[in-house]
């Protein structure tokens, strides 16, 4: 299997109180395998220790991430590997969800499937005028993992929820605005944008503001926990089924799907 590497996968980048960190896999619009999932949680382990209060989340290139590596799936025969993934995808989500800074996702591009459940686990959300999302795992006949379904619920309450994944749409950043998705829009100079608005929260107490998230993180861990045992066991399960097999024969062959609901 060819393994497309970037020089620096993942980037962490400070400034005073402030730190961003890249994903940095843009010649495949910043996929994620089980390498790159491990190595940005290691990064935000060290970036959870420092003495940074807000930090910024990013895709280098034209992508904020178009969610798992589907291509280098495809060509890797190896099947222990989806369940180390799951387990790196739950680290991961957990370590974002309970980060003690305040986090700012910037999707400064297409931001689909696990890269979107990645973003929403941030506490502010702003996307550029022509990012497109989509949570569209479903034309996989997979559902949703990294934490999704609990950080979509979070967002946007059950019924729209499940409808969303259901529905596998792309949104443009306008639409995820209007149903609450996101918080913002910002169009002009995009990364300098979202920048100021990291210098507006560093006004602020921050102190008070991270005490008020690990309250909060306290009271939803579990749940949390709980949503991500089950998607891994609804993953598994749904990697074995023909609509799945389907699924990647279509992504392969460049096709429309046709799911049989077996």
């Amino acid at each position: 299997m060819t393994d497309v590497r970037e020089k620096n996968e993942i980037m962490v980048e400070y400034e005073g109180r402030l730190a961003t960190v890249t994903i940095n896999r843009r010649k495949i619009l910043n996929s994620l395998d089980e390498n790159t999932i491990k190595l940005l949680t290691t990064k935000l382990k060290e970036v959870a220790t420092s003495t940074c209060d807000v930090v910024i989340i990013r895709g280098e290139g034209r992508a904020f991430s178009i969610g798992g590596d589907i291509k280098g799936m495809l060509m890797n025969e190896d099947k222990t590997i989806l369940p180390r993934v799951m387990d790196a995808a739950k680290e991961l989500s957990l370590c974002l969800y309970t980060l003690p800074k305040i986090v700012i996702s910037a999707i400064n591009g297409a931001c689909v499937g696990a890269g979107l459940s990645i973003a929403l686990a941030a506490d502010y959300v702003y996307a550029n005028s022509k990012a497109p999302l989509a949570m569209n795992f479903i034309g996989l006949g997979l559902i949703p993992d990294v934490g999704g379904h609990f950080f979509v619920q979070n967002r946007i309450g059950e019924v729209k929820a499940k409808q969303l994944i259901w529905e596998g749409q792309k949104l443009t950043a306008e639409e995820a605005l209007n149903i609450g998705l996101i918080d913002g829009i910002l169009s002009d100079d995009f990364q300098e944008s979202i920048k100021e608005k990291a210098k507006d929260i560093l006004q602020k107490p921050t102190l008070a503001m991270i005490e008020t998230k690990k309250l909060f993180t306290a009271l939803n861990k579990e749940k949390l926990l709980q949503v991500l045992k089950l998607e891994t066991i609804g993953q598994l399960t749904m990697r074995n089924t023909k609509d799945h097999q389907e699924g990647l024969s279509a992504f392969s062959e460049r096709r429309t799907p046709q799911f049989l609901g077996e």
